[in-house]
């Protein structure tokens, strides 16, 4: 299986070896297709130990990789929750990492979104707050390893950070959406960081990023629902997920029993949004085995159904033969027949239990 039906694209999270980081394989993915790199910011967040504070959000190195007419070929980022790896060992401390590289810390995702608007990636650490500051008319404070901006009342804006050693290795790589040539795409990507030495992290997992639109239909949206709360244990297993992967969690008991309601048109309103509002206040959360937060919004961010149960991999075939089965589920999903729970009574494999859901003969 080399090719998939939908439009995909593809999150894959790597690890660079000691000593190298993700702009090393930046700079070579853009040195093959005679591209360029441009460094960014990527938006993540993260738990916050301050208390009173419940998350932090930062922006952190980004490097997006296009080919000599422009067009994007990669975008590698940071990934939080690559971790376990980054742990220095007895008598193995590590390489200490990127001196220069730094993050910016805030807690309010408003602030964080001006912030990257005004400041420059490519600034050092000790001045790539002073535009911040001059929007607050305030000043740069300048710390060990650090630099703030407080504003009028001594409130913290933001803090920039030296990354702690080690945090400049994880490498996620984001694809544009691919339309043909799936396998062959990926491998343009991979076999480059195969040479360079790049492994699978422990907590590693490929994210699957499909069309938001065709699910955002009361019977689309439903079977997803049912695939994804029902069939978690014969998906988990059929695609071979990574129980260390973090930020996956089943769906909650209450949208799986929302879908079940008998959705009509209510007035000027119709079934989806009457659906879409209940949903929007049943615990749908990005961090799920499969994030469905984007179909419930007239703004999404990113206008894709994210399905991030894929384990980590380093091959470009064996991650399309995974999807290959995840897109005929999919599909499955848009057929307005609802979705049966499995049969566990019977003696079948979960590979087998999903071939029946699909018809597949073997």
């Amino acid at each position: 299986m080399e090719e998939l039906l939908l439009r995909t694209g593809f999150e894959i999270e790597l690890l660079a070896p000691a000593g190298a980081d993700r702009q090393t394989l930046a700079d070579e993915l853009a040195a093959r297709c005679a591209g360029r790199v441009r460094r960014s910011f990527h938006v993540d967040s993260e738990p916050s130990a301050v208390p009173g504070v419940g998350v932090f959000r930062h922006l952190s190195p980004a490097f997006d990789v296009v080919d000599e007419r422009g067009g994007p070929v990669a975008r590698l980022v940071d990934d939080i929750t690559i971790q376990r790896d980054l742990v220095p060992t007895p008598g193995h401390p590590g390489a200490p990492g990127r001196r220069d590289w730094y993050r910016i810390l805030c807690d309010e995702g408003r602030l964080l979104r001006l912030i990257e608007r005004h400041t420059d990636p490519y600034a050092p650490l000790a001045t790539v707050l002073e535009p911040l500051a001059e929007l607050f008319g305030a000043r740069v404070d300048g710390l060990p390893g650090a630099a703030r901006v407080n504003d009028s009342a001594g409130a913290t804006v933001a803090v920039a950070m030296t990354l702690p050693p080690g945090r400049e290795r994880p490498c996620e790589i984001v694809t544009p959406p691919l339309e043909s040539h799936h396998a062959l795409s990926l491998e343009r990507l991979l076999g480059p960081a195969r040479e360079l030495g790049f492994t699978v992290p422990r907590e590693a997992a490929v994210h699957l990023h499909v069309d938001g639109a065709p699910f955002r239909r009361p019977e689309s949206f439903a079977n997803v629902v049912r695939l994804f709360g029902h069939w978690r244990e014969e998906l988990w297993t059929a695609l071979g997920a990574n129980p260390d992967c973090r930020r996956v969690a089943p769906l909650t008991q209450e949208l799986v029993d929302l879908v079940e309601l008998p959705w009509q048109e209510a007035g000027d309103r119709s079934a989806w949004a009457l659906m879409r509002d209940a949903a929007q206040g049943a615990g749908v959360t990005k961090f799920a085995d499969v994030n469905l937060k984007q179909l419930l919004t007239d703004r999404p961010v990113r206008d894709t159904l994210e399905v991030r149960i894929l384990p980590g991999d380093l091959d470009g075939h064996s991650i399309v033969r995974r999807a290959a089965l995840v897109e005929a589920l999919l599909t499955r999903c848009l057929d307005p027949r609802p979705i049966p729970r499995p049969d566990r009574s019977a003696a079948r494999d979960p590979q087998g239990a999903l071939d029946d859901l699909l018809g597949v003969r073997r």
